[in-house]
């Protein structure tokens, strides 16, 4: 197959498909490849995704892993495709193919913690709060006039507790310190058959930097989908078509 030129997408480059060839890929999911929406529950995972999931794993087999914030449960219902590696909760939780696991220990505060959010949230109308195994979002999509109640709430949660906060899209996060997809993508790294590969690690939000940090540290590259920022990111796509679209191409370019 023909070498595609690259391109340039606003500020930064395309990713050309060939660099699949000696890659293994990390993908996050929400803003990814699917759209984000309103709850975390209505996300649509189209047909088209699934199959070029299946194909691209199919083509790099123990190679193709979803490294995401959802719980590693709630993401591998979402994605049953065979073979897939899985890391759920920003890398507190990892899964392999052949069914075992590396799940860190949840941590002694959330328990009290989601009892506070819970009661801010009902507080606060349009105001959702998630769950996890590992932490706890506040997502104000749906208010987003609350966008500073919820950051101050959540940093002075985490003054007081062994708490990292994360601001995301429309979504600030409590989690676990010492957990993050960087080292998600650094654990899996490590392991065959992803060993001696070069990571590429697609994502489109803040919480997807430690992997682009990562990715290039261990000779690999970062692909951020959407609108250009200031990122450890070497590549540029669109969005989520774009990202889904160059997956399917780049499958057929590594067969």
């Amino acid at each position: 197959m023909q070498q595609e030129t690259t391109t340039i997408v606003g500020g930064r480059l395309a990713p050309p498909v060939d660099l699949i060839r000696d890659a293994s890929l990390f993908l996050d999911f929400d803003g990814t490849l699917v759209d984000i929406a309103d709850r975390p529950e209505a996300v649509i995972v189209s047909d088209r995704l699934l199959g070029t999931l299946a194909a691209l794993e199919s083509a790099l087999p123990g190679r193709v892993a979803i490294v995401t914030g959802r719980p590693l449960a709630q993401i591998a219902a979402l994605l049953e495709i065979p073979q897939l590696v899985f890391s759920g909760s920003h890398g507190a939780e990892m899964l392999w193919p052949d069914g075992s696991r590396r799940d860190a220990q949840p941590p002694a505060w959330l328990a009290p913690t989601r009892s506070r959010l819970e009661t801010f949230g009902r507080s606060r109308p349009g105001v959702l709060v998630e769950t996890k195994p590992f932490g706890i979002a506040l997502h104000y999509r749906q208010a987003p006039d609350e966008e500073r109640a919820c950051r101050s709430f959540a940093e002075n949660l985490a003054e007081a507790s062994d708490i990292e906060v994360l601001h995301g899209k429309m979504v600030v996060e409590l989690r676990m310190l010492g957990a993050d997809k960087g080292a998600a993508v650094a654990t899996f790294m490590n392991e065959p058959p992803m060993a001696g590969t070069r990571p590429l690690v697609f994502g489109d939000d803040v919480t997807d930097e430690a992997a682009f940090a990562m990715a290039r540290k261990l000779g690999g590259a970062g692909v951020l989908v959407g609108a250009d920022r200031p990122s450890a990111a070497r590549y540029r796509l669109e969005g989520v078509t774009e990202t889904i679209d160059w997956l399917a191409a780049a499958t057929e370019a590594a067969a």
